[in-house]
Order: C-alpha cells, then structure tokens, then sequence
C-alpha cells in the first residue's frame, strides 16, 4: 500500500551530442510516470511531487527480487531527508529498470533519481516492499 506521505521525486539526466532529445524524454518517462519534463540543449529534468511516480521501479523491485540491493544503495546514499540511486539510461529507453551502483556503469550517462521526504524511511520501506 502506498504511504501517504509528502514525496518530492526528481530525475536528472545527461544529454549527450549522440542523442535524440525525444528518446532521453521517452527513456525519463518509461521509468518515472506524472513528471513533469524540462528539457535543455544537454540535461533533462522532470520532477513530482506524487510518491506514485514510482510505481514502475516498485514493481520492478518487487517482480525482480531486487529489494537488498536497492535496500543498500538508499540507505548508503541517505543523507538528511534525501536519497537517491542511479538507472541506466539506455534500459530505462527499452522500457526497463536496471539499477547502477556507479555513474560510469551506464555508457550514456546514467539517470539519477532523488527522492526527498520528511518521511523518506517510509518512502524507502515502501519503494522495495513486496
């Protein structure tokens, strides 16, 4: 069940020369629903503030046995009441979720997703349950 909480949700990612525009926007949307997209000549940024807007990486995490791994780089990356995590970007095009531990694990760039809540515990326990 989704916690009824505040959750502000931001996705920021690289635009390289190589890349379509449209295509970096359609990998942004595939991995995080209700955002709203800015786009610039080399970056994207699309934010919510709908804790829902991670239904698709919830399931993921669920549908994949994910939760330990995802588990361990929020909370390594837990500062305050922020987190976040990195996605490869050329999955997130393909319609998929595949978690980098590292920026140079995703040959493009990765997508970097914040989450910020005064109850970011609970968005945690949430974002991996079953």
């Amino acid at each position: 069940m989704i916690p009824l909480v505040n959750c502000k949700v931001e996705l920021v990612c690289s635009i390289n020369n190589s890349e379509d525009p449209t295509k970096v926007e359609l990998a942004a949307s595939n991995v995080l629903d209700n955002a709203q997209i800015k786009t610039s000549k080399y970056a994207l940024q699309a934010t919510s503030t709908e804790i829902e807007s991670l239904t698709k990486i919830h399931q993921f995490i669920s549908n994949h046995n994910a939760k330990k791994i995802y588990y361990r780089i929020l909370n390594e990356n837990l500062q305050g009441n922020s987190t976040w995590f990195y996605l490869n970007k050329q999955a997130a095009f393909a319609n998929n979720v595949a978690l980098c531990e590292h920026e140079d694990e995703s040959p493009l760039g990765p997508i970097k997703i914040i989450l910020s809540s005064s109850h970011i515990e609970r968005v945690i326990e949430w974002l991996i349950s079953q």
